[in-house]
């Protein structure tokens, strides 16, 4: 594609994306949702002005490994590790019951083929990280209780996922599945996730060192940014989804994250504080290209809209879609609320489910109408969920305001 033509999608992605997140945020809606709409827009599904090129994909791969670098820093680690084994109930729950549900749905009710039936499942186990970070740090919920049982459970079902991907990639091209593919991705996914934090913790005392003796502006952001990559880099390379790495990175970096060598390696909230203030210019340029990316892989023009099996398919498949995500949350023990708001959260599936469908695609194993039919779904859970998520927690609010306070 030509330089010139690159440079112009790039700013028409970022004015289109700051435009309708104003537009959202003056309508009290999450402003993500002008982002995701302004993809829909200048993508296939409307004007067709924009294609989801290498380039681009690149961009947004790289905002949604420093968004999570961000969402990392913020975390407060003491509460994620608390919430790990209601965290990793609501992870399986919510991945193995939209499986197993789309699957039966698919190969039962709807009479699809077999490697159809799991890959449709499959589909339905994603949820998209970036997307229920975004509206809960949007909603000031991303260290709340809720919000660390979700990241927990979103980054579990972001490693279940890859694993069944695997999986199914195995099955789809060979008709069988190695095992033993999966078990090396397994182990190298657990040596990434001991080793990396303890390495980015022991990195930064030199980084600290380098910003206090620099004369040249600008150390930190150069420092963290690469270091983030390589750790990107490095969660790939062990079979990680990338954006873990930035995920790990942030965790180390943040004020709350100890380790055995802390005796060595004293914590420095000031230092937390001025990586946080310094990279989150570059987290907003690139965390917008992502979102926009989102929107611009929904071809909504792929969908026959007359076709009476893509409407009962696609709705059969949303209601699993919700069903399975709310379940699980219902079986850890929390309040009603508390649940009810991690089950809305897991729901979107955006990237994630964009992936999984685009993979059965191009290896021809989803035709047009099922494709488009999970399209429906994923565009739903994806634009939709942040919407009456907002609209939940604005429910809650006004409810405790009505309260009297003699109450107990």
């Amino acid at each position: 594609m030509d330089q010139q033509i690159i440079l112009l999608e790039i700013a028409a992605i970022l004015i289109a994306a700051r435009l309708f997140a104003e537009l959202a945020s003056r309508v009290k809606i999450p402003t993500i949702i002008g982002e995701l709409v302004a993809g829909v827009i200048l993508g296939p599904s409307l004007l067709g002005w924009i294609e989801p090129s290498e380039t681009l994909k690149f961009l947004a791969e790289l905002g949604i490994i420093l968004l999570l670098f961000e969402v990392g820093i913020q975390t407060q680690l003491d509460k994620l590790i608390s919430s790990g084994s209601k965290a990793a109930i609501v992870a399986v729950s919510g991945f193995v019951l939209p499986f197993i549900l789309g699957f039966i749905s698919s190969y039962w009710l709807f009479e699809l083929p077999l490697i159809v039936s799991l890959f449709v499942g499959g589909t339905l186990t994603a949820t998209s990280i970036g997307i229920t970070v975004r509206i809960l740090s949007e909603l000031g919920k991303h260290n709340s209780v809720e919000g660390q049982i979700v990241l927990g459970a979103a980054v579990i079902d972001d490693l279940l996922g890859v694993f069944l991907l695997a999986v199914l990639y195995d099955f789809s091209s060979s008709g069988q599945v190695d095992l033993s593919n999966i078990a090396i991705i397994v182990f190298y996914v657990s040596i990434f996730f001991v080793l990396a934090p303890v390495l980015a913790k022991l990195a930064t005392p030199f980084i600290k060192h380098l910003h206090r003796h620099t004369t040249i502006p600008g150390l930190i952001p150069t420092t963290l940014v690469s270091m983030v990559l390589i750790f990107a880099y490095l969660a790939h390379l062990s079979g990680a989804p990338d954006l873990l790495g930035g995920f790990v990175a942030g965790i180390a970096l943040s004020r709350r994250f100890f380790l055995p060598i802390g005796t060595f390696i004293k914590a420095d909230p000031e230092f937390s504080i001025s990586v946080h203030t310094q990279m989150r210019p570059i987290i907003q340029l690139f965390t917008p290209i992502f979102f926009v990316m989102v929107g611009l892989s929904l071809d909504l023009r792929a969908v026959e809209w007359g076709s009476l099996f893509i409407w009962v398919f696609s709705l059969a498949t949303l209601f699993i879609a919700i069903a399975g995500k709310m379940m699980g949350a219902f079986l850890i023990d929390e309040k009603n609320s508390t649940r009810l708001a991690i089950g809305m959260s897991m729901v979107p599936r955006g990237e994630v489910g964009l992936i999984f469908a685009e993979i059965g695609r191009s290896g021809g194993i989803l035709d047009d109408t099922i494709y488009a039919g999970i399209i429906l779904v994923i565009a739903y859970t994806t634009i939709a969920s942040p919407i009456w998520i907002k609209h939940y927690y604005q429910l809650v609010e006004n409810k405790s305001k009505k309260k009297p306070a003699n109450l107990p």
